[in-house]
């Protein structure tokens, strides 16, 4: 059955980082490739939210909250895609998702973000947890 599955959170200090990776399982090669490819968050209470993406072609989007601190890349022939976090805050404590779809446009700015319901293939979460 096809899957991906989420890893690498866990509890930082407020200024610290991580990285999350995300890794496909029974996915053909050609969609992981091409596919749009996001991270998502939820906090406690709070909706799920779109933090960043990568499309088939490398092009990234942020949402505001993050840009310039958080960091998306995939390596095709890992068949992994990563989340790199620097500079975390406490509002960045969340229960973080990886996603896979084939979405066009694949973005979380502007009118149309993409939103979770939209991809067929998504983790079960790995926690983040910053303090102060």
């Amino acid at each position: 059955q096809a899957s991906v599955m989420e890893s690498g959170g866990g509890s930082v200090q407020a200024g610290g980082s991580l990285t999350l990776s995300c890794e496909r399982s029974g996915i053909e090669y050609s969609h992981f490739r091409d596919y749009c490819m996001a991270w998502f968050r939820q906090a406690p209470g709070k909706e799920r939210e779109g933090v960043a993406t990568i499309d088939g072609d490398g092009r990234t989007t942020y949402s505001e909250s993050v840009k310039g601190r958080f960091t998306i890349s995939k390596d095709n022939a890992k068949n992994a895609l990563s989340l790199q976090m620097i500079s975390l805050k406490s509002e960045d404590t969340g229960m973080y998702y990886c996603a896979a779809e084939n979405l066009v446009p694949c973005t979380v700015a502007g009118d149309a973000p993409v939103r979770w319901a939209d991809f067929g293939y998504g983790g079960q979460g790995t926690q983040v947890t910053v303090f102060s």
